[in-house]
């Protein structure tokens, strides 16, 4: 297993996957990354990840391939097929998957390892781009219990907690279901404030009030910061949750969950997307609401 910790394919080195890749360079490891943006790739070599000029070439004689891809279209295109990474891959080495996808490209993705003997760990993160540098995001695995032990020491250079869930999809499930809360609290908080605001209470206190009552989550306290100066600079943004909520809904019709509230974020999503505010970030539903409740920007 030396080999395989310590010499590593990397494909996607994208706001989420630079920074994670620098960490696992940071601990001792080799890692050779490959991204079909140049620019991205500069940014790595700057901070000591090698260079390969296409995804196979990347994976070629690595023990570890890491993935960090936007959605289950990349996913599919990047690893599956008679180019895909798979092909490339040597037997009895390991696919680490770390993005946000549906369960069901996940299981595809999981056959076809599977005929080409390669463990799959399905390795989705939680956090945001912000805090990625920090080793601070967190990851939920599934897959060989076995891998996950071999590999817990490398997934830990990245993230600072792992938690194995089973032989399966169960990662993909704990992902959406975070992400789920996440964004139904999103639209709570942008209720709630523009209510107190119309009750008359001015925009720091009732952040002050939130920060310090019974719903004071560490989601709450992670958004009222950046809210306090109004700033929706974007850590994740509205089209990027839009797609998580799509995946959400996905799921839970395929599980026969009914999911009333993801559908309900999602259409406030959606008119966050239509009216301009896509790469906003995603508790932009703040403004949607005082919008929609003919509220003023409030002074700070």
């Amino acid at each position: 297993m030396t080999e395989q910790k310590t010499s590593i394919a990397w494909i996607g080195v994208g706001k989420m996957g630079l920074p994670m890749a620098a960490l696992v360079v940071k601990a001792s490891h080799q890692v050779t990354a490959f991204d079909p943006d140049h620019a991205r790739l500069a940014a790595a070599k700057a901070q000591g990840i090698g260079e390969a000029a296409s995804p196979n070439d990347a994976v070629a004689g690595k023990g570890v391939v890491i993935t960090s891809l936007p959605d289950d279209t990349a996913l599919r295109a990047t690893v599956l097929g008679p180019q895909g990474l798979l092909q490339a891959m040597a037997a009895n080495s390991i696919l680490i998957e770390t993005s946000t996808v549906s369960a069901e490209i996940s299981a595809e993705v999981a056959v076809a390892a599977k005929a080409r003997n390669i463990a799959y760990l399905r390795t989705p993160v939680s956090g945001n781009a912000s805090i990625a540098h920090t080793g601070a995001l967190t990851c939920f695995v599934s897959g060989p219990k076995v891998t996950f032990e071999a590999l817990k020491p490398l997934l830990a250079t990245f993230t600072r907690a792992q938690t194995y869930l089973g032989e399966a999809e169960e990662a993909r499930f704990a992902k959406l279901a975070v992400n789920l809360m996440i964004a139904v609290s999103a639209g709570m908080m942008a209720e709630s404030l523009a209510l107190a605001r119309k009750g008359g209470i001015a925009w720091q206190d009732i952040l002050k009030v939130l920060d310090d009552s019974a719903v004071a989550s560490p989601m709450v306290k992670y958004k009222t910061a950046p809210l306090r100066t109004r700033d929706f600079d974007s850590t994740f943004s509205c089209r990027q949750m839009a797609k998580d909520l799509d995946l959400i809904l996905s799921a839970g019709h395929t599980a026969g969950v009914p999911l009333q509230l993801a559908a309900q974020v999602r259409e406030t999503y959606g008119s966050l997307v239509a009216q301009g505010h896509g790469e906003s970030d995603f508790i932009a539903t703040v403004r949607h609401v005082e919008r929609l409740s003919g509220l003023d920007e409030p002074k700070l």
